[in-house]
């Protein structure tokens, strides 16, 4: 007669948080500053909480890991309608604001403070801190086409240049977002 049930390991492995049997699926489809940090951060919280992780980089998304501009975000309020200067509520200003010689570049030091002030990291290192975790990275075959890059352009813990339909076939049952 043979003993058919399994016991738990005695001691527990802590390097890597118990999965949880959810599934992931971040696509960043836009590089710039504001727009990085939301999938980076969400990407973190999942995989801290033992979710499969993947992250999908398309189009704009692209210079998220692109070691030419992963270093160099930038910030505008041009085109960000949620976006108000310091101290002010109204709408529109922002827009007149942007067409303003060095606004990005104000804008984007603000907002790398406001990051720094908070511990959270800046990009490259953020995508360091998610490769470690186990976040699993990818990037998009037509955008990789699209800008002639290879995967030697790109952050080292991409895993792969893939094509969206490989990306869907990775992430089945998967949630996912889109930013």
């Amino acid at each position: 007669m043979s003993d058919t049930t399994t016991t738990a390991p005695i001691v527990p492995s802590f390097d890597a948080p118990q999965s949880t049997g959810r599934k992931l699926a971040i696509i960043c489809s836009k590089g710039n500053l504001d727009m990085a940090y939301p999938g980076l951060i969400l990407a973190n919280a999942a995989v801290g909480e033992g979710i499969e992780t993947h992250l999908f980089f398309t189009f704009w998304g692209f210079d998220i890991i692109n070691k030419a501009t992963m270093g160099d975000l930038q910030f505008s309020f041009v085109g960000n309608t949620a976006m108000h200067p310091p101290g002010h509520s109204g709408m529109g200003v922002h827009h007149m604001l942007g067409a303003l010689p060095g606004a990005t570049k104000a804008a984007t030091k603000m907002m790398k403070k406001q990051i720094a002030d908070l511990d959270v990291p800046d990009v490259p290192e953020f995508l360091e801190i998610l490769t470690a975790s186990g976040a699993q990275m990818w990037a998009c075959r037509m955008s990789a086409d699209m800008n002639h890059l290879t995967e030697d352009d790109l952050y080292e813990g991409v895993e792969a240049i893939i094509s969206a339909s490989d990306f869907m076939e990775l992430t089945e049952g998967a949630q996912l977002l889109f930013i």
